[in-house]
């Protein structure tokens, strides 16, 4: 097979692992930085060009995009050209998009019935007492709509710290959300890695000492962690909703059973891989090897 790979760097463990996987199953590889990538819409023959070379619906058979958050439109853009030249793409354009948006993917999950932190999304400054009883009052989160691996993340431990944080942000005309705060999760949480709608492996992320936030950007460390039933089928359940076909789930263990924080469609495969053993990029190539036929988008480029 003839494998893209949407990413901005191939030094990078994620990619170099997919690229490894690939090639040891016999399958040509070649990485593109997606934001190199300019694109001829024409209806009859819609093609991808990467500087000098221009590429056609023969030149591959399937792409992985890596499309970091902060480049998540025009990413999207070029995974949806190829869906127009009928390539399989592993997570299509629309489920990414879906995904990136926090307040809609939570909208989406909650229809679902999928368990999640109590959850609050205001605009207006005189809404922020009502925001903070709705999630039953402090400690709580405080998250910006835009922010990745823990950063733009407010533990306010007080009614006063979380008007005033709240208060900040909406000067600033950024979109938050309010989170209840899970006390009982003690800084940790749980990512899951679902591949074809399958949990093919777990770790526990836990934070440093003093740090709410688990993420291993942030000096979290993760280890080996057995799933509970209703906990690997509420991951999977996620990722169904969304749409995704790899991604990355992250759950918060409570009182009242798992709870979804959020769904990864570029989650990192170094700690997952480091800490279970397991050779998750090799589970990512064996499902595309299995999927990946013409016109085998749902969406084909529509959304």
């Amino acid at each position: 097979m003839k494998i893209a790979i949407l990413s901005r760097n191939r030094n990078l463990y994620s990619t170099r692992r997919l690229v490894e996987a690939a090639e040891l199953r016999g399958h040509s590889v070649q990485i593109l930085d997606h934001l190199r990538c300019f694109m001829d819409i024409t209806s009859d023959n819609p093609t991808i060009h990467y500087g000098t070379v221009e590429f056609n619906r023969n030149d591959f058979d399937a792409v992985i995009p890596r499309i970091g958050a902060s480049v998540t439109y025009y990413g999207t853009a070029i995974v949806r050209q190829f869906e127009m030249m009928n390539i399989y793409s592993i997570n299509e354009s629309v489920a990414i998009t879906r995904s990136r948006d926090k307040l809609r993917s939570l909208q989406l999950l909650s229809r679902k019935g999928i368990g999640m932190p109590i959850t609050a999304f205001a605009h207006s400054s005189k809404d922020i007492d009502g925001i903070i009883k709705e999630v039953g009052g402090a400690p709580l989160v405080i998250k910006l709509l835009e922010g990745t691996q823990g950063k733009g993340v407010v533990l306010a431990e007080t009614k006063k710290a979380a008007e005033s944080v709240i208060q900040a942000f909406m000067k600033l005309n950024a979109d938050i959300l309010v989170q209840e705060y899970i006390k009982e999760a003690g800084g940790s949480d749980i990512r899951c890695l679902v591949v074809g709608e399958k949990v093919i492996a777990a770790m526990q992320r836990q934070g440093p000492p003093g740090e709410f936030r688990s993420n291993l950007h942030r000096g979290g460390k993760a280890s080996l962690v057995k799933l509970s039933p209703t906990e690997r089928k509420t991951a999977a359940r996620a990722a169904k909703v969304m749409g995704l076909n790899v991604c990355g789930v992250d759950l918060l263990r409570s009182d009242s059973g798992p709870l979804v924080m959020e769904v990864n469609s570029s989650p990192g495969l170094q700690g997952i891989e480091t800490a279970t053993g397991k050779d998750v990029a090799g589970m990512i190539i064996g499902f595309i090897e299995k999927n990946a036929k013409p016109k085998r988008n749902r969406t084909r480029g529509s959304g």
